[in-house]
């Protein structure tokens, strides 16, 4: 496991209270919000492996785990469905998160990417433009950016969207999400064999060095007087789409 600070923090959002896990690696310079949605939370373990997987394999990105919504509303939309594809609120709360670690002394002066799944991706692409230079990166994995609706044209922050080969719903929504954003790099990359949970072997690791990259890339992930310099891990993946230098 990766050295570093790990606490349970509280974020006010309006008249609400989130919760979430902030994990520091030792000298890192960035934090990257996670944004769950379609009844997904904190504990989500195929998201804890992606946060883990920034936090160590020589990247020491800093990950900070959190409930959009509150432990009354997450019971709620377990049976009813209420909140999870409310992405407005999502986006209020993501707002909120971004806003507290901003404001934070010990994140204050670290660069800030979004990891957004599912309906969480939608959250994140809809918050970037309300942050304009201060949400430096975005990552979706298997998400709905399409929900996102005509915002998606005002995202001009660098954006990854993630999805499995054989999510063939969701990867035809990615791709007219696609075509839609409007920002100077994106880039649409399709994991091999993958379904909507990457739960086929390999298929979530890659995913995780995909996203890896592309926030690494993106983001002064180790303080300057730690730097080191920067190297360039090449995927195991199928890229589609790429606006972006070959790098």
């Amino acid at each position: 496991m990766s050295k570093g600070t790990e606490s349970s923090v509280r974020i006010r959002a309006g008249e609400s209270e989130i919760r979430g896990e902030l994990f520091l690696p030792e000298g890192t310079g960035a934090v990257v919000i996670f944004a769950h949605g379609s009844g997904s939370s904190r504990h989500s373990p195929r998201n804890r492996y992606v946060a883990k997987f920034l936090n160590g394999n020589g990247f020491g990105l800093g990950t900070l785990l959190i409930d959009l919504l509150t432990s009354e509303e997450e019971e709620i939309d377990a049976y009813e469905g209420a909140y999870r594809f409310n992405v407005s609120l999502l986006k209020d709360r993501l707002l909120a998160a971004t806003d507290w670690v901003s404001k934070n002394p010990l994140t204050s002066n670290m660069e800030i990417g979004y990891f957004g799944a599912s309906t969480g991706a939608a959250a994140a692409l809809m918050a970037a433009p309300e942050r304009p230079g201060l949400v430096r990166a975005i990552v979706s994995r298997g998400g709905r950016p399409d929900l996102a609706g005509e915002l998606l044209s005002t995202v001009k922050t660098p954006t990854l969207l993630i999805v499995g080969e054989r999510d063939t719903d969701v990867l035809k929504l990615n791709q007219k999400a696609f075509d839609q954003l409007q920002c100077r790099e994106k880039k649409l990359e399709i994991i091999p064999g993958a379904t909507h949970l990457f739960e086929e072997p390999g298929t979530l690791e890659n995913a995780a060095e995909a996203a890896s990259n592309w926030l690494r890339g993106h983001l002064a992930f180790r303080r300057q007087d730690q730097a080191q310099p920067e190297r360039r891990r090449r995927n195991p993946v199928l890229s589609l789409f790429a606006d972006e230098e070959e790098l």
